[in-house]
């Protein structure tokens, strides 16, 4: 990660994987632990849940889709 440390910190939108987790762990500052990735993952696998419906009309369904599957990596790695 360190080559693209540049890159990762100017994108406003991760463009990959190995930028949305740079995104999360050092612009957010999160850990991504396995019960936030669960919670997260509950959350936008659920069409139904308001948050989940905001993210996709505010992002895209493409990019929800995106995310989530991230997310799951994340959790399957965990």
């Amino acid at each position: 990660m360190a080559d693209n440390t540049e890159r990762y910190a100017a994108e406003l939108f991760p463009s990959d994987y190995t930028s949305w987790r740079y995104c999360i762990e050092v612009k957010c500052g999160l850990a991504l632990t396995p019960e936030f990735l669960k919670a997260r993952i509950a959350v936008l696998g659920d069409p139904r849940h308001e948050e989940s419906q905001r993210f996709a009309s505010l992002y895209g369904e493409s990019y929800h889709e995106q995310v989530l599957g991230w997310l799951q990596r994340a959790a399957s790695e965990a």
